[in-house]
């Protein structure tokens, strides 16, 4: 039926006339006519198999819109655009122009003389982004890394996940910024980067390239390049209250940033405004014009173009400039004193909602003045605040409703502020245990703060910078099609397979540690004592979806939960099998896992099988555990639209939205609902 519209389109008179006038130019410089047919033929092609998509509307529409005299390349770019256009009228158009962008790609790779992936991490060595390490491990296996290679899987990949694949994550020559690496290449580059023989790789590449499971965008990005910096993650304590901290703590937060690393950094122990400096014996200017500095600092390090730098910046509640903070974000009021680009949050002490509860007065207190508050939490901070508080030490008293009011409206009108509660914080972190006993250090390993996304709970001090190493298993594949036709439900979810996976990329995140470059000795110093990696999820309401199930229902609750279990199981284990390999880590002894306690035990919850988690139990006892942390459920804005699923944990925002991105703004349409109208009849052009 298409090579029959073809025919008619071809034979046409207008179009042949029009075919006559119109030129594109090639890579030689010549010109040359349009050929109608060669553009259809092209398009029919990458349209094999897509029900819905019709070659002919992209290659008119196209057409139409071609400038006379314009290049192959700006062709098929506007081919591209063109299919993307058409997303919201048939889901397939992202498939199609998924496809199309494929191929371009491919063309813009071997139009450099690259044809296999051995002659790209050669190319991409001679140009100094390659690392020397990776450049032997493939010039020794480059003919099973070759033969890997599967063009076909960038089939697997939407538009907009190929898109920014394409923008943000492909190496690119420094000069011609040309990619020098396809889809495929990309990710084998990911995964040779962490292996230690090919099979490894291979087993990873076919991994992440079924888009089951994807490492964080640090990874992504640094893998297997000169600078390997593939933690995501980097928490930092309050720098001192003195000039040189200050500076100090900014050249750090630069040096992590440059190299995609988020940040989560703490502002408690900077002195309030007025505040007695007597070095000069004048008064302090208390902490905004600091925060208005690293605003523009982390502007600044947009971490190589790839994406933006970010930062958060937490506050005590008791910090006597709290009021001043939460207006950082404002839209109105002093420019010199707001902020745009770092985000902001609130490090709230049980004892401050108590208060918010019983409707009584919040003391505010100059960190100079009290520095023990910083470092304490639970009933020696309360101690230590009301001590203090009667000592008449506090620089002003609110309601504490009234500042709390404060909070809410800062959150609900700028985003920021967020709520993140110091005392559950430290009793529920791993690293945060009752260590050997008469451990002195013990005060030592406090939680200062969590990370920027908030995922991540660790000890900082001066001389540790946290660290934590994320990726995440899409849910939405393992879902797969019953397997016995006695079955109640068309599909079912694949636990053992989700098992499996969770094993092999606890293995390799835990890889990172050793073969990453640190930009700060402090952070080394903590990732190599405390081994944390963070696992998360995506895709939860993929899976919902393809289950028919209702997000809110029962159902869907308890899938969620046993999921969880099931990750959480899992991911012990492997390490236990990395801590009966390798050792435990370092900071073992000091974690709340080396006195018998893990995660559910501290909330006080039961797991669905507890004989199952007996042995498990045994083995940590006996071999302890490879890492401190395992489980992050990271938000996956960027890797979640790679794979082509919900983020996280999160459910759909709209059936229909734009999503605007560094690499532009991309019609996201909800293709499950489109599938349910399609089978009831009720897809057409009005709805």
């Amino acid at each position: 039926m298409i090579e029959d519209r073809l025919t008619t389109v071809a034979e046409a008179p207008p179009a042949a006339s029009a075919s006559t006038t119109m030129r594109v130019r090639k890579r030689n410089g010549n010109l040359e006519p349009v050929d109608v047919n060669k553009i259809v033929n092209a398009v029919a092609r990458a349209a094999e198999g897509l029900l819905g998509v019709d070659p002919l509307t992209v290659s008119t529409r196209t057409i139409a819109a071609l400038a006379d005299g314009a290049t192959t390349r700006e062709l098929d770019q506007l081919s591209i655009r063109t299919a993307a256009g058409l997303i919201v009228e048939e889901p397939n158009y992202s498939k199609l122009a998924a496809r199309m962008l494929a191929t371009y790609i491919d063309k813009e790779v071997r139009n450099q003389n690259i044809p296999w992936f051995s002659e790209a991490m050669e190319t991409g060595c001679r140009l100094g982004l390659i690392g020397d390490e990776t450049a032997e491990f493939v010039r020794a296996h480059s003919p099973a890394l070759n033969a890997a290679i599967d063009s076909g899987r960038d089939r697997n990949f939407e538009f907009f996940g190929l898109r920014t694949v394409y923008d943000r994550y492909l190496l690119r020559h420094p000069d011609t910024r040309l990619v020098i690496e396809t889809p495929q290449y990309f990710m084998l580059r990911v995964a040779c980067g962490l292996s230690k023989n090919p099979d490894e790789a291979v087993a990873f590449y076919d991994l992440i390239s079924s888009l089951a499971y994807l490492p964080s965008s640090p990874t992504l990005f640094n893998s297997g390049t000169m600078h390997p910096q593939m933690s995501s993650c980097y928490l930092l304590d309050s720098p001192e209250d003195s000039l040189e901290g200050i500076y100090q703590r900014y050249t750090d937060i630069a040096r992590l940033s440059k190299y995609a690393g988020g940040i989560g950094v703490g502002w408690h122990r900077v002195r309030s405004k007025g505040s007695l400096i007597r070095g000069t014996n004048g008064l302090s200017n208390g902490i905004v014009p600091w925060l208005k500095t690293l605003d523009s600092s982390v502007a600044a390090v947009n971490q190589g173009g790839r994406r933006k730098g970010a930062a958060c910046v937490y506050l005590e509640t008791w910090h006597a400039d709290v009021e001043q903070f939460l207006e950082l974000r404002d839209n109105t009021g002093d420019h010199a004193r707001r902020t745009h680009n770092i985000n902001l949050a609130n490090w709230v002490p049980d004892l401050f909602m108590e208060r918010v509860e019983l409707d009584w007065q919040w003391s505010l207190f100059d960190p100079k003045k009290v520095p023990e508050l910083t470092d304490t939490y639970g009933e020696e901070f309360r101690a230590i605040y009301e001590q203090a508080e009667a000592d008449g030490r506090f620089e002003a008293q609110v309601p504490a409703r009234q500042l709390y009011t404060r909070m809410m409206r800062t959150l609900a009108e700028t985003g920021n502020g967020w709520m993140t509660f110091k005392d559950a914080a430290n009793a529920k972190c791993n690293q945060t245990g009752p260590g050997p006993e008469g451990d002195a250090n013990s005060r030592d390993r406090v939680v200062h703060l969590s990370n920027l996304c908030t995922e991540i709970i660790e000890v900082t001090s001066a001389d540790e910078t946290a660290v934590c190493n994320l990726g995440s298993v899409n849910l939405g594949a393992f879902v797969q099609p019953a397997t016995t036709s006695n079955s109640s439900a068309p599909m079912h979810f694949d636990f053992a397979r989700l098992g499996e996976v969770v094993r092999l990329v606890v293995g390799f995140l835990d890889r990172v540690i050793d073969i990453n470059y640190y930009p700060t000795d402090e952070s080394g110093a903590s990732n190599r004592r405390w081994r944390p990696v963070g696992l998360g999820l995506m895709g939860l309401q993929d899976v919902f979806f393809k289950l028919g199930l209702a997000f809110d229902s029962a159902e869907a609750r308890n899938l969620s939960r046993r999921i969880s279990e099931e990750i959480y199981f899992n991911a012990l284990w492997a390490s236990t099998e990395l801590a009966e390999a390798n050792g435990s880590h370092p900071g073992f002894a000091d974690t709340r896992a080396a006195a018998g306690e893990l995660q559910f035990d501290l909330w006080s919850t039961e797991p669905s099988d507890p004989d199952r988690w007996g042995p498990l139990r045994e083995r940590i006892a006996e071999h302890g555990l490879r890492n401190s942390l395992l489980i992050a459920i990271a938000p996956t804005a960027t890797i979640a639209a790679i794979a082509g699923c919900y983020e996280c944990i999160e459910p759909q925002v709209s059936n229909l939205f734009k999503r605007e991105t560094l690499s532009g703004e991309f019609m996201q349409v909800n293709r499950y609902l489109v599938a349910e109208l399609k089978a009831r009849g009720l897809w057409d052009d009005k709805m």
